[in-house]
């Protein structure tokens, strides 16, 4: 399959790269990763990253200006975005072919090609291993820019090399990545300087989650109590795991309100919750989802179905 996806890259002159909304440090890695390291070895064409700036991941780095007219005859490549409904940018179906590649559950099997693999740690990971093949088959060359990119989100969605995913293969690749000559000093300074700012945060969330009989936990971050702890709802990102470590806990849910939606941040130890997730505008892996409500009492309706799940796990 990775020989098939550079086949597709290099039959087209123009590429544009998407990931999911609400970026995290994957999605930027992944989709800027893989525009440095095509850049570098394909110098003629011309591509693009598009999607919302986060202002959080300004350490990594910025998208483009992406128009409707950039669309025409190009390729457009998804990256670590489960499903349609979560792809940041409005004309992602409007180019010539559309490529997907990610490492949730291909409950969305969109695109007219797709590479899906659940069992790698990150997208990031997954676009080290075509650069691998490239290297291998095409006499692709890695660059710092591409390595920096790639390695943060291999960082970022192994939670520092301690989730499970984790795996040899992640290791031999942040190894490989670290040979290139980036500042990782900086880089894990804009990535600490987020943790700081939600440490305070962290501990209310500690003092004041609800949880059931059977292990269902959550928590609802109203406005007033992110402007209260100065965090925006990007920072929440990191406070999704929180949870994690507290005894009893089976699956748990972190609510964020923004100005006309809640964020829904689902996480389990055992209960399939993704199809939780689906019901609700989302998606995602099996044990770690998101989603969004529209009203507090939708947000109620979740609550009631992650205490079933509990319940019957």
């Amino acid at each position: 399959m990775k020989r098939q996806i550079i086949d597709t890259i290099e039959k087209y002159d123009k590429i544009i790269i998407h990931r999911h909304v609400r970026p995290d440090p994957d999605a930027y890695g992944s989709q800027m990763g893989l525009k440095a390291l095509i850049e570098k070895n394909y110098p003629q064409k011309q591509v693009l990253a598009a999607g919302m700036h986060d202002e959080l991941l300004s350490y990594l780095g910025e998208p483009n200006i992406v128009t409707e007219s950039d669309y025409e005859g190009a390729l457009v490549i998804v990256t670590d975005t489960a499903n349609t409904d979560r792809i940041d940018g409005p004309f992602y179906d409007k180019g010539a072919f559309l490529l997907k590649i990610d490492h949730h559950p291909n409950e969305d099997p969109y695109g007219d090609e797709r590479w899906v693999n659940t069992d790698a740690s990150s997208c990031s990971e997954m676009i080290y291993t075509v650069y691998e093949e490239g290297q291998a088959s095409y006499g692709w060359e890695m660059t710092p820019e591409a390595a920096r990119f790639l390695f943060a989100g291999i960082v970022g969605d192994t939670g520092r090399f301690m989730f499970p995913s984790t795996t040899e293969k992640t290791f031999e690749a942040a190894s490989s990545l670290i040979k290139q000559p980036f500042d990782r000093t900086k880089l894990f300074a804009g990535m600490y300087e987020m943790d700081r700012k939600i440490l305070h945060l962290q501990g209310y969330i500690y003092q004041n989650f609800t949880i059931d009989e059977n292990g269902a936990a959550y928590i609802k971050l109203t406005q007033e109590i992110l402007e209260q702890f100065d965090v925006s709802v990007s920072e929440t990102s990191q406070l999704v795991g929180s949870l994690g470590d507290v005894k009893g806990i089976c699956a748990w849910i972190i609510f964020i309100e923004e100005n006309n939606q809640i964020r829904v941040r689902l996480r389990s130890k055992g209960p399939v919750i993704n199809t939780l997730a689906m019901q609700h505008n989302g998606g995602g892996h099996p044990l770690a989802s998101g989603a969004s409500a529209y009203s507090w009492t939708e947000v109620d309706e979740i609550i009631v179905k992650l205490q079933e799940l509990c319940r019957n796990y």
